[in-house]
């Protein structure tokens, strides 16, 4: 009985799952792209140590070794994978670092001084990157697991004191070494937990895509690493901003990913169009006003023919009054994708009326419209775009079907006045796009895009238009200091 209980509640617990709107993933074919862009912001940061003054005494000598500073750093051996549990892991083996420092020697009254370069040579850096979801909904570095070693130094002294520094040399590259061996992982600490969340900050979770509606791309669980991809779970859900608490149940089909060939896939259900169709519904904004002039004049002269008689019969005096069409959507348009397309379905009521001065308009004839069109899914940079077009349109009287066949003649007309008037209108907003779930500076490029049943994917390549370094010093928070730095256990000295 325990074992069907819980099979039951496991069962339960499935049945009220959301499915992600949309999911991203990352897959191998990324980390080579990302791990030169990662290397030039890392050669940047290790650039940036600061190594402690080394002073010492040796006998009758004083020694002290200042303004230690990294000039280069030259990689001759890197990889960057995904590790399940860990996500990212960067290994760096056999690197170099340049240095050069300030030496000064007293030995009784003979004093000698000035700069020097060095050499780091066998140095060896693995860390990795733990991402999670935060309480906002928010992917971030949660953790870094850092070792690195220096296995060697080489320090070419010179001078009047050459051998007494070749005596000493022992005393202070170890010295050195040591010192180095300890700043590596706190840079990489604070690069991890400060400044790639904060390029990471820059990806949208709530924000406003128009001044109707905006977009919930929050996390549903942490990030999911496997040898080869990358897998992210968002929401994918629009709401209206004036009620900002309000969420479309999800009964869509869950979006799959299987493809690994590109460097990154975008899925969408179509959850994530029917959300945003129903929250500009919400919003007020699927209806239209012509009045006057707006109305196509070949469409004013056939509708006035066309219900001459009614005006007439209703209203004599105000037959020259301008024509009023109005187009209001009934229902919350919804959206249908299948492999051999996408369509999006629109039932609308359609009101012809004269609207004379002054005075209450006459209605002429109500009618129901019923539209299908076809959407065309494309991604620029950063932004999914749509374009539609008009395929199926039928209009009928709901009050009789005598009535449905006058309206015949009107079809055509009312069709072309849409496919002129009102889709460039839509078209023009919806191929401003919505912007996808990705760090600033890093854009989609060379997209192919794959129906299938429910959802659609999107395959593409990536392009760095920015720097990391540029991003970051961009939106770079106020050092947190001493809360940046590392457990001691994992600098390894």
């Amino acid at each position: 009985m325990a074992l069907f209980g819980a099979l039951f509640l496991a069962l339960l617990a499935g049945a009220h799952a959301e499915f992600p709107g949309c999911k991203i993933r990352v897959t191998s074919k990324a980390l080579e792209l990302v791990k030169q862009e990662g290397l030039r912001f890392l050669e940047q940061e290790l650039e940036t140590i600061t190594i402690p003054d080394l002073r010492g005494k040796e006998g009758h000598f004083y020694y002290n070794i200042s303004e230690v500073k990294v000039t280069e750093l030259q990689l001759t051996s890197s990889e960057l994978d995904f590790q399940p549990q860990q996500e990212l892991m960067l290994q760096i083996t056999n690197a170099s670092l340049g240095l050069r420092f300030r030496r000064q020697l007293l030995y009784w009254f003979f004093y000698d001084g000035g700069y020097i370069n060095a050499s780091a040579e066998g140095v060896s850096i693995r860390t990795g990157l733990e991402l999670s979801r935060d309480p906002a909904g928010r992917m971030k570095v949660s953790n870094v697991s850092c070792q690195a070693s220096v296995s060697r130094m080489h320090v070419a002294f010179g001078g009047t004191f050459k051998k007494v520094y070749d005596f000493l040399s022992t005393f202070i590259t170890s010295g050195m070494r040591f010192l180095l061996n300890q700043q590596i992982c706190p840079v990489l600490y604070h690069a991890g937990t400060v400044l790639l969340n904060a390029l990471l900050d820059t990806v949208p979770v709530r924000s406003s895509v128009d001044e109707l509606v905006g977009i919930d791309y929050s996390l549903m669980k942490d990030p999911v690493a496997s040898t080869s991809n990358l897998d992210m779970d968002f929401r994918g859900a629009f709401f209206p901003l004036t009620e900002r608490n309000w969420s479309l149940p999800n009964r869509a089909v869950e979006p799959q990913l299987q493809e690994e060939e590109r460097m990154v896939y975008v899925a969408f259900s179509e959850f994530f169009f029917d959300s945003a169709m129903e929250s500009y519904f919400r919003a007020g904004a699927l209806q239209l006003s012509l009045v006057g002039d707006k109305v196509p004049h070949d469409l004013d002269i056939l509708l006035r023919a066309t219900y001459f008689g009614s005006i007439v019969l209703l209203s004599p005096a105000v037959i020259d009054s301008p024509l009023k069409l109005e187009l209001r959507v009934l229902a919350p348009p919804r959206c249908t994708i299948k492999p051999s397309g996408t369509t999006v379905s629109v039932t609308a009521s359609v009101t012809i009326a004269l609207v004379p001065p002054d005075k209450p308009e006459v209605q002429l004839s109500s009618m129901t419209m019923d539209a299908r069109l076809s959407a065309k899914m494309a991604l620029r940079g950063k932004a999914l775009r749509t374009q539609l077009d008009l395929r199926r349109f039928r209009i009928y009287s709901n009050h009789s079907a005598l009535e449905s066949l006058a309206l015949i003649p009107l079809q055509a007309p009312l069709k072309t006045m849409l496919q002129i008037g009102v889709m460039p209108m839509l078209n023009e907003r919806t191929w401003r796009g919505v912007q996808i779930p990705l760090p600033e500076g890093i854009n989609f490029v060379r997209e192919v895009v794959t129906n299938h049943a429910g959802f659609l994917t999107i395959g593409a390549d990536l392009h760095f238009a920015k720097g990391l370094r540029e991003v970051i010093e961009k939106n770079r928070p106020a050092d947190i200091g001493a809360s940046t730095a590392p457990p001691p256990s994992t600098a390894a000295v």
